[in-house]
């Protein structure tokens, strides 16, 4: 059968929580086999917030809002002129709707809704978990170099998230354990911020802990222990402020000392987790997502569980890794290929916090 291509732009915007970004996705795709498919970036952007917040300590929902605000139009009108089109080149629009901070995702979504209705371009709705999980499907690896097939398990890792999830194909998709308090990244934070070390914290800690003792403080491995996939990190956050408070923080080798300790503990917790996921399940592939999954360490730990399992694991770039519009048109563009009907603008709405378990908003 002759292979027939056509081509879709997306334009894909995302503004679940203090990252806006901005992209143009172009995808030609087999009229007689969607699932074969030749991607481009054709523009993309982001626009971080991590100075303002910093200041704070962590994420400040309504300058969140505002700052998003400031940065849509002029990183959209900055896309289009670098991709060399205009709004009636694109095809559909993509738009974070959840989980996420709320006004962060009505500024986002209330600006893709104008620019659909402006146009009478499809819009299409996209979880922004969903946006992580699917990246890994855009691009060869940078641990494996090919990309990843269905079926696999994925391992979502961020500042507002931890779950193992199964993915079956594009829209089916099972939680099969979450954290039960706290996040790895929120860890990573308010571990740095004890540490005098800034915001966000995972970058510091991992550059920290380099030169620190990863055997020098035996911090906890909550639920480890136990036939779970749920994660917990709350216990872990207290042994690392009673360690801050029992040891002089004006040492220098304390802190390289827990910021070492920390990182090898979650890294760990990670492994305990996808290694017991991997045997209930079966699958053998494994992809590391969210903005943790850059960590160097936790890289070199599940490069070591696939030579141990002999399985595939998989980890975007680190620009996919963190939050971006490029994950959101990518998304959006599979769900409009596995035959998604776009939303009408009047219908949309946004979900701070919506499961990746439901295809269709709650």
């Amino acid at each position: 059968m002759k292979t027939i291509y056509k081509e879709i732009k997306v334009l894909g915007i995302e503004t679940s929580c203090d990252d806006t970004g901005v992209a143009i996705l172009s995808t030609k795709y087999d009229l007689n086999n969607p699932n074969n498919s030749i991607c481009r970036v054709l523009s993309e952007r982001v626009s971080s917030q991590v100075n303002l917040h910093s200041k704070y300590g962590g994420v400040v929902p309504e300058l969140a809002s505002r700052e998003h605000l400031k940065a849509l139009l002029p990183l959209t009108k900055e896309v289009f002129a670098e991709a060399k089109l205009s709004l009636k080149d694109i095809d559909a629009i993509g738009v974070t709707t959840g989980p996420g901070l709320s006004g962060a995702l009505l500024t986002g979504t209330s600006f893709a809704c104008g620019l659909s209705e402006a146009t009478l371009c499809p819009l299409i709705p996209v979880n922004h978990l969903e946006g992580h999980v699917l990246s890994v499907l855009l691009e060869n690896n940078s641990l494996m170099d090919k990309k990843c097939e269905f079926p696999f398990l994925t391992l979502l890792i961020s500042g507002g998230h931890t779950q193992l999830i199964e993915v079956t194909e594009v829209g089916s998709y099972k939680v099969l354990g979450q954290t039960i308090d706290d996040a790895a990244g929120e860890t990573f934070d308010k571990t740095a911020l004890l540490l005098d070390l800034g915001y966000p914290g995972g970058p510091a800690i991992s550059e920290l802990a380099l030169r620190g003792n990863k055997y020098k403080f035996r911090f906890p491995k909550p639920l480890c222990n136990r036939d779970t996939l749920d994660f917990s990190f709350s216990g872990l956050k207290t042994a690392v402020l009673t360690q801050t408070k029992k040891n002089d923080l004006n040492d220098p080798d304390t802190k390289k000392n827990i910021a070492s300790s920390l990182e090898f503990t979650i890294s760990e917790i990670l492994i305990t987790k996808c290694r017991l996921a991997l045997k209930n399940t079966g699958l053998k592939r494994i992809a590391l997502v969210g903005g943790v999954a850059s960590n160097r360490l936790i890289r070199a730990s599940f490069v070591a569980l696939s030579k141990e399992l002999g399985v595939e694991v998989f980890v975007p770039s680190k620009k996919l890794c963190t939050d971006n519009g490029t994950m959101i048109a990518w998304a959006a563009t599979q769900k409009l290929l596995s035959g998604f009907i776009p939303v009408k603008t009047e219908n949309i709405e946004i979900s701070p916090r919506w499961s990746i378990e439901n295809k269709y908003q709650n």
